[in-house]
């Protein structure tokens, strides 16, 4: 592995229990890579969710969609087997899938090649019956409509819930208040949200990396400007994006 990233410092902001193969292969090209979640993720309790779970195991739903990894992280802890997944699934990003495939040891039965809700409303097949649409509590509006124009009848109940960081770790914030960072690693727009909230008076980041185009435009509405967005939008081409920012040595 070529050491293109050597000598630079990458803060990296995914939740904790999702940012070890992103800081792996950071570091595996040099780079000094530093941890400093603006988000954590808390798995929902209620009644909705509790409903909506009987509901898929009962095999009362036709579909259900999962937009992230922390969703089949809920299904896993939540159901008592995989095989209550009793429904087509709809899925958004390889890692999504590769979650759901290694708890299930089956495929998502649909997956989009581009890794948004938008993609996949317009990947999603026309027909009729319920579609469960378990998502973040501060997921944007706009899939259920989708799918309803299709003639399916999407119930949204919230997975998990979003909670956001009130400061960032002090090597974090300090390296940024010294201008020492050369990149900021964006995966979502919660954790640009999280980022902005956290900040403080610390420095902004001189570039700015999103994992995709949804991730950048959150960016955008907080003044963020991105350097560049991966493609594709895995972690993968997420790495490959701080190169070409960073520029390969």
């Amino acid at each position: 592995m070529k050491r293109t990233l050597a000598g630079r410092t990458i803060v990296v902001t995914r939740p904790v229990e999702q940012a070890e193969p992103l800081v792996r292969e950071l570091e595996r090209r040099g780079a000094r890579v530093l941890v400093a979640p603006t988000i954590r993720i808390v798995p929902a309790r209620s009644a909705a969710l509790t409903t909506a779970l009987k509901d898929l195991a009962g095999g009362r739903f036709d579909w259900i969609t999962l937009t992230s990894r922390a969703t089949v992280d809920v299904l896993r802890d939540r159901l008592e087997s995989p095989r209550d997944v009793r429904a087509k699934v709809a899925v958004i990003g390889e890692g999504t899938a590769a979650a759901f495939r290694r708890w299930t040891r089956r495929d998502a039965d649909l997956q989009p090649a581009t890794f948004t809700t938008a993609a996949l409303a317009r990947a999603f097949p026309r027909g009729t019956g319920r579609v469960l649409c378990a998502r973040a509590d501060i997921a944007p509006e706009g899939l259920e409509a989708a799918l309803a124009g299709k003639g399916w009848e999407p119930e949204r109940v919230d997975a998990y819930r979003t909670v956001f960081a009130r400061s960032l770790p002090r090597e974090a914030h300090d390296a940024l208040r010294a201008g020492e960072v050369d990149a900021v690693t964006f995966t979502s727009a919660s954790t640009v949200r999280g980022f902005v909230n956290a900040l403080s008076a610390a420095q902004g980041p001189p570039r700015v990396i999103c994992i995709g185009p949804v991730t950048a435009a959150a960016a955008r509405d907080t003044g963020l400007r991105p350097a560049t967005v991966a493609r594709p939008h895995t972690v993968g081409g997420l790495v490959e994006a701080v190169e070409r920012a960073l520029g390969r040595r």
